[in-house]
């Protein structure tokens, strides 16, 4: 079974496309997703649907709930909780129904995905540090957790009772007891690589690959330019 993984798409429809080209050309089975769909860009309605159209396992993000009233919007700094209303105002009854309805955790295959971390989940807090790391590591009933959140692919791998870190693309799963993989972000990179991020997950090789996609990155930013959401979260894709 290969598996893609993809998550903190937000409204970004030219990167999500790519990323969906890229995971064709691979032949995945399935593609999962670990949240944030929306917020920031200006093409949500157009993400959900191609996330839906896919039929992706998919978890809540943060920005996800916000937009529906799940998650508090005084969280996000003014740029963040600008878009989150915008895109609010976006959305039909039945888009909004749709990200109110999506979990916080899945379990699927050995699988785990998460937006952020295991620990108190709805907090969405981040897996940045190794305690971070231990503190999903205690909750996971799986041999490997996909998550995000950060936009920054990680790897962090429990092995004998102590904690690594990995920040390789390939990393071999069968060398570690349990897996927490950062998949990085599909719709705003923010580790100063431009490009597009995702996962393939082969159950076979026991191998998690982290794969950066071009995109067109001027067409993004003018679509948030036309659509008057905060001129920062256009910057940010450049």
């Amino acid at each position: 079974m290969i598996y893609g993984v993809m998550g903190d798409i937000h409204s970004n429809y030219d990167a999500l496309m790519a990323v969906v080209d890229e995971l064709r050309l691979e032949h995945v089975d399935k593609i999962l997703c670990v949240g944030d769909i929306v917020g920031y860009a200006a093409e949500p309605a157009k993400c959900i649907d191609l996330v839906r159209e896919l039929n992706c396992t998919v978890v809540a993000g943060n920005h996800d709930y916000a937009v529906v009233g799940k998650f508090p919007v005084n969280y996000f700094h003014a740029d963040a909780r600008d878009a989150v209303v915008w895109t609010a105002r976006q959305l039909s009854n039945e888009y909004l129904d749709f990200l109110k309805k999506m979990p916080l955790v899945e379990e699927l295959d050995g699988i785990t995905l998460v937006h952020g971390s295991l620990n108190h989940p709805e907090f969405f807090d981040y897996i940045r540090t190794v305690v971070d790391a231990q503190l999903s590591f205690d909750l996971l009933k799986t041999p490997i957790c996909f998550y995000g959140h950060t936009h920054i692919p990680l790897v962090f791998y429990l092995k004998e009772g102590n904690i690594h870190v990995d920040r390789g693309h390939v990393f071999d799963v069968k060398k570690a007891d349990k897996v927490l993989i950062n998949v990085g972000s599909v719709g705003q990179s923010r580790d100063w690589d431009l490009r597009a991020s995702c996962a393939i997950y082969d159950t076979d090789k026991m191998t998690v690959e982290i794969r950066r996609v071009k995109y067109n990155i001027n067409s993004a930013v003018q679509k948030i330019y036309s659509a008057c959401l905060p001129a920062v979260n256009a910057l940010r894709l450049m």
